[in-house]
């Protein structure tokens, strides 16, 4: 049975390239960044030439860059961080269709004093950059807006957004986790003052993740020990996963434009194929989204069953976010854009790479009708 990945918002294979650059990090190559000897520096050197890598692909300052382990421990540090560094203020701004990495760490901070508006979107999934301005207090301290969305796929006005907080006096983060090497990303430009990048997204290693803080902004750090990261996330570095991590940002770098052209082909390929099936619809704005992103719902059937039968022939996909796809509550980004919930629970994402072909695009075209008529058939939902 042939396998056909269309996941790639959970995550991606990781490219030989990558493998190949991160592999003497595992072996020969094993000393630690920290330590003055030659094996230290030659792990030190590593470091730098990924740090500068990956602070020019979004055009940050070298220094302006720490690594994590990934988008949570990012997206964490940003929000406590700056929370905590904010003084007297205590008001947050984020949207409800967040990452949960954001919506769970502004609930935390909830318990703490914080107040958070969880701002509406509209059909698409816009957050309207007019409701930003006016939800801004002379308290608030950060607004959190993903750059877009992991579950439906739609870019938000990121750049007018960070405009209105700059202009406000307000810090700006944004949750670049699926946006980050499939888009152009510009901090400066883009009016950014901190960015969450995940390696894993972008055919890097898991364990590797990156956060951008500009210079001048004040966070206070959630780790504390050796003073690692410009004093920002203390631990010995991830090397190998570092490494790795800029590697795959110099080939999103050189390919950008062919993969985007060629996952939005197949994406659009796909969505005309998909919405043959009648009581169907794509989720998220029909341009304005992620290249390889396709979010679609199937009235009267469980997304749920749709991905064990899809998985039963060798396809994989999902009904969200990875991290809560073992969640039975509806998706809180799907009611949000105005889903019921007996909608949302029809939720299908197929994502797809770099490495997917026409051929698979038209596998899943041709099963896909069968599999939702016989799901409908055994359905206690309503339509047979």
């Amino acid at each position: 049975m042939k396998r056909i990945y269309m996941d790639h918002a959970a995550t991606t294979p990781v490219a030989p390239e990558v493998l190949k650059a991160m592999m003497p990090f595992f072996g020969r190559k094993y000393g630690n960044a920290s330590s003055i000897h030659s094996f230290g520096q030659e792990a030190r050197d590593a470091l730098d030439n990924s740090r500068e890598i990956l602070s020019r692909f979004i055009n940050a300052e070298f220094e302006e860059l720490i690594f994590t382990s990934g988008g949570t421990e990012s997206d964490n540090i940003a929000i406590i961080g700056a929370a905590l560094a904010g003084k007297e203020k205590n008001h947050i701004i984020t949207s409800r269709i967040e990452h949960h990495a954001v919506l769970h760490t502004c609930k935390f901070l909830e318990k703490y004093g914080f107040k958070v508006t969880y701002l509406a979107v509209d059909r698409y999934g816009f957050v309207k950059p007019e409701d930003v301005e006016k939800a801004i207090t002379k308290n608030t301290v950060l607004v959190s807006i993903m750059h877009a969305n992991n579950e439906i796929g739609t870019i938000e006005p990121v750049r007018e957004i960070g405009r209105i907080c700059r202009d406000a006096g307000v810090l700006f983060h944004t949750d670049a986790v699926q946006s980050f090497g499939k888009i152009p990303l510009n901090v400066k430009k883009m009016n950014i003052d901190m960015l969450s990048a995940s390696a894993h997204k972008i055919y890097g290693p898991k364990g590797a993740g990156l956060l951008y803080i500009r210079n001048g902004v004040a966070i206070k750090p959630l780790m504390h020990g050796g003073g690692h990261e410009f004093g920002m996330r203390s631990g010995t570095e991830n090397i190998p996963g570092i490494v790795g991590f800029a590697k795959a940002a110099e080939l999103a770098g050189r390919n950008m434009d062919k993969w985007r052209e060629h996952e939005t082909r197949l994406r659009k390929m796909l969505a005309r194929g998909v919405l043959e099936i009648p009581d169907s619809w794509l989720n998220g704005h029909p341009e304005k989204r992620i290249p390889g992103n396709a979010s679609f719902c199937f009235r009267f059937i469980e997304g749920e069953s749709l991905v064990v039968h899809l998985s039963m022939i060798g396809v994989a996909a999902s009904t969200g976010s990875a991290c809560s796809s073992k969640d039975l509550r509806p998706s809180h980004v799907l009611t949000a854009i105005g889903l019921k919930p007996f909608d949302a629970h029809g939720s299908l994402r197929l994502t797809l790479g770099k490495d997917n072909t026409k051929e698979d695009v038209d596998f899943v075209i041709k099963e896909l009708p069968g599999i939702v008529s016989k799901l409908r058939k055994i359905s206690p939902m309503g339509r047979k």
